[in-house]
């Protein structure tokens, strides 16, 4: 039987037919026919839902998350982080890469174990994201020093062959490695993108050192943008081949400085992050990430001393917001939140609404304000779906 949405307002990520104004989509685990309304022929075993003009985006693709609705990548429980990503497939996000932070050696060798049997089980874990632990200290964030080493490909290697090769982007200083392009190279010939952040690298160093072409959460702990010096986020923004994550809460950027930088980068370079931590879903209260206390008030979570501790930010809003704050458009947002991603990381089945790819979706009601249900691998699943762990 084939799942088919009729009368909708579809956003396909293409630059053929980016939008059907009224159109209908057939689903299995794959998109097996999509078009106008004009040409829909029903078919004997369809399960048709008239969504009334409803809006549908491809799926979300969130390529930095380290926990949420109470998991975390790092307690190293492969069934909490096939549950921690089914939550987030509520929140609209179809391909995860659950995300790391700076520990111990044998704290990350655990969570590299952990995610390896989780995405034997779960196809929406398209990846890891390993962010530290060879990161600046001048700008740890709320990463744990104690932990932080020099970049190494040997420990990328042990750590990628523990995920069963999974690794897709990590988060490094460049200036803090003691054999930078040797480092580099390695991360190239392995698929594995390098992604500059918690970084203290003038721009002049990037340019005459790094091949880096990926930016950690834009504007966050890095060298910050200066009259004088451009910083870790002016290369970002001035090297046109740089994709920038950023966290578009309202707290970790502040929405004219996501407007400036949209208008710098433009959508085809901004990959749209929630930087999540377990706090996500829990509501109000005391949590934690990586060993330390986090209080969460007001949509924001913050260590002792004030400091930002990843975000309790739900990609919906992320997407939701993006527009919001910049005037971007449903297309120019559905390139920041699905199709940049799925072109940067050669996710070849996903980012957009293809015939032949995977069916990854989303359904907005037709004021685009709330998100209605998500399917991934034309599995369904609604915002009242996910489960919180107490």
């Amino acid at each position: 039987m084939s799942k088919v949405i009729t009368n909708a307002k579809i956003y396909t990520g293409t630059g053929a037919q980016p939008v059907i104004k009224n159109g209908f989509i057939r689903f299995g685990e794959q998109i097996e026919a999509l078009g106008a309304m004009s040409e829909f022929v029903q078919k004997d075993n369809d399960e048709v839902s008239d969504v009334d003009g409803a809006v549908l985006v491809p799926g979300f693709i969130d390529v930095h998350t380290h926990g949420a609705y109470g998991f975390d990548t790092m307690d190293g429980n492969a069934d909490e982080i096939v549950q921690m990503v089914r939550d987030e497939i509520t929140e609209g996000i179809t391909s995860v890469f659950p995300t790391t932070m700076t520990q111990s050696i044998e704290h990350i060798d655990h969570s590299m174990k952990a995610v390896n049997i989780a995405a034997k089980q779960e196809p929406a874990i398209m990846g890891v994201h390993l962010e530290g632990p060879f990161i600046n200290p001048h700008f740890k964030g709320a990463q744990p020093e104690q932990y932080i080493i020099a970049p190494s490909a040997e420990l990328v290697e042990r750590w990628n062959k523990l995920s069963g090769n999974r690794v897709r982007l990590i988060t490094y200083a460049p200036e803090k490695a003691e054999n930078l392009t040797e480092f580099e190279v390695y991360l190239r010939d392995h698929n594995i993108i390098g992604s500059v952040g918690h970084s203290d690298a003038t721009r002049d160093f990037l340019q005459a050192n790094s091949k880096v072409k990926h930016v950690t959460h834009l504007y966050n702990a890095q060298r910050p943008m200066k009259h004088r010096d451009p910083g870790v986020t002016g290369h970002a923004m001035l090297d046109e081949d740089i994709y920038a994550e950023m966290i578009v809460d309202g707290f970790h950027i502040a929405p004219d400085m996501v407007k400036i930088a949209f208008k710098l980068k433009g959508a085809k370079r901004i990959d749209l992050i929630t930087d999540s931590m377990r706090a996500k879903g829990l509501g109000e209260g005391v949590s934690e990430l990586g060993g330390q206390k986090v209080w969460v008030k007001d949509g924001q979570a913050r260590l002792e001393d004030g400091t930002l501790a990843g975000s309790v930010l739900q990609f919906k809003n992320a997407f939701l917001n993006m527009m919001a704050f910049t005037g971007a458009t449903v297309e120019e947002a559905v390139h920041m939140s699905s199709v940049n991603m799925a072109t940067e990381f050669g996710l070849t089945d996903k980012g957009t609404l293809e015939v032949g790819k995977a069916a990854d979706l989303n359904v907005f009601d037709g004021a685009l304000t709330e998100l209605q249900a998500t399917y991934s691998m034309g599995r369904k699943f609604t915002p009242a779906d996910a489960v919180v762990k107490k």
